[in-house]
């Protein structure tokens, strides 16, 4: 199945987003790091646009139709519902470890299914329920890794933002769903992406210019480039899975979500994190209570 393919391919590229993400906050100022990143992602596709604009492209995947007034509108909630995860995500990425960070993350297809059967009315099956529950019982054991590195889960601000964006994340993977029903995948990603970048450019000169002399200074980064890059790339993977007709959207997201995988021995290779064996212990947890998403929603 072709969705399949894709969908393991965007958590591919994904676990790369988070390795340059995390180099990239590094002693770093958060605002302009997802600036740049949404800028950049922007003029990635702005080109196709103006192609498409001009009728250069005007068939075949990359081709960007035109949409009303009403279909806009939806793209700038989606723009606001990603820009939210993404800020509280960036900071908690900056603060805490990425071993830390991507297994709460990867939680995120439980809070899609979970948000599937509130707001959609499905039902779980055994599988779906233990895997639930495996996840759940994951998540507890990674906060007491945290507590040895003097990561409190329950009263640190950094961490409720990471568990913060992937609630935001996870209504934006419904909501995603819900827009690939009529809307065409490049549509999607192209606009929101110039949306995203317009709101940023916002709060750059409303909220971080003012005290940026207070604050963390910002420092270029090529990493910072490939943020944007890999992250189209993903996304474009992840849309086009989207699309397809039989694709499931619980099965799409815990897949992407085994980008933690590539997050977690970046993690431990080349950024050299603590207390690896207990968190792996929590992550191959996670990884199980995924698979047994999977078997329950096949």
């Amino acid at each position: 199945m072709m969705w399949v393919a894709l969908a393991f391919t965007s958590a591919a590229l994904l676990g790369c987003y988070d390795l340059f993400k995390k180099v990239s906050l590094k002693e770093n100022a958060v605002i302009p790091v997802l600036f740049l990143n949404t800028l950049f992602s922007a003029l990635l596709f702005l080109p196709f646009i103006v192609m498409s604009q001009a009728g250069i492209i005007d068939e075949g995947m990359f081709h960007v139709p035109t949409a009303g007034v009403k279909e806009h509108l939806f793209l700038v909630l989606k723009a606001i519902i990603v820009l939210s995860s993404w800020i509280c995500g960036y900071f908690a990425m900056k603060h805490l470890p990425i071993t830390i960070v991507a297994p709460i993350q990867a939680t995120r297809p439980v809070m899609v299914l979970l948000g599937a059967l509130l707001i959609f009315g499905e039902q779980l099956n055994l599988y779906q329920w233990i895997g639930v529950t495996v996840a759940i019982a994951s998540f507890l054991l990674l906060s007491k890794s945290g507590k040895r590195e003097g990561i409190d889960f329950s009263h640190n601000r950094w961490v409720m933002l990471v568990v913060a964006a992937a609630m935001l994340g996870a209504v934006s993977a419904l909501y995603d769903k819900f827009l690939m029903s009529f809307l065409n995948p490049m549509l999607v990603q192209s606009w929101f992406n110039i949306y995203q970048a317009t709101m940023m450019a916002m709060v750059m000169v409303l909220l971080w210019m003012p005290i940026r002399k207070k604050s963390t200074p910002f420092k270029w980064r090529w990493s910072i480039l490939l943020i944007s890059l890999f992250l189209g790339a993903a996304d474009f993977c992840y849309f086009s899975a989207l699309a397809e007709e039989d694709a499931l959207i619980a099965v799409v997201s815990m897949i992407r979500r085994g980008s933690v995988i590539v997050s977690f021995t970046f993690g431990a290779l080349i950024l050299r994190e603590k207390n690896l064996k207990n968190k792996a212990i929590d992550l191959l947890l996670i990884l199980i209570g995924l698979f047994f998403l999977y078997l329950g929603s096949k």
